[in-house]
């Protein structure tokens, strides 16, 4: 593995549209599947997301959006190899946070496991990512 994809890019794949769809799509085609992966915590992110749409809403229709949504994820991860939160990264975490690295929790947790497996970050959010030393950070949405 090579590459672990960020929450933001995970959910333009998923949304299949736009320019941003396209570009992704192109650097896609010039890896090998097999290097690349998403992580736990962008399934959690995007399990709480789809938890909150269906807690908000009261019409079935609305409902049942949601639990479409879900399912989407849960399909979405199903297909892609998903790696871990564990006490090597929970350590990296730590060893972040106390050397005074302050971006978003669950964005740190994403890079510390892309620390620990040597992986190139993919996400749109190149700003926060490169407040962490030593990581590698690429935008494929253009």
């Amino acid at each position: 593995m090579k590459y672990l994809f960020d929450t933001d890019h995970i959910s333009i794949l998923q949304a299949r549209t736009g320019a941003e769809f396209t570009s992704i799509v192109g650097h896609l085609k010039k890896v090998v599947q097999s290097d690349v992966c998403v992580s736990v915590v962008s399934f959690h992110e995007q399990v709480i997301g789809c938890h909150s749409f269906i807690n908000r809403n009261r019409k079935q229709d609305e409902i049942i959006r949601g639990y479409s949504m879900l399912d989407q994820v849960l399909r979405s991860y199903s297909a892609i190899s998903v790696l871990p939160y564990e006490r090597f990264a929970a350590s990296e975490f730590d060893r972040l946070r106390a050397g005074g690295v302050r971006i978003g929790t669950m964005d740190l947790r994403i890079a510390a496991i892309a620390m620990v497996h040597k992986l190139t970050v993919v996400s749109h959010n190149i700003g926060d990512f490169s407040n962490v030393p030593g990581l590698q950070v690429e935008d494929w949405t253009h």
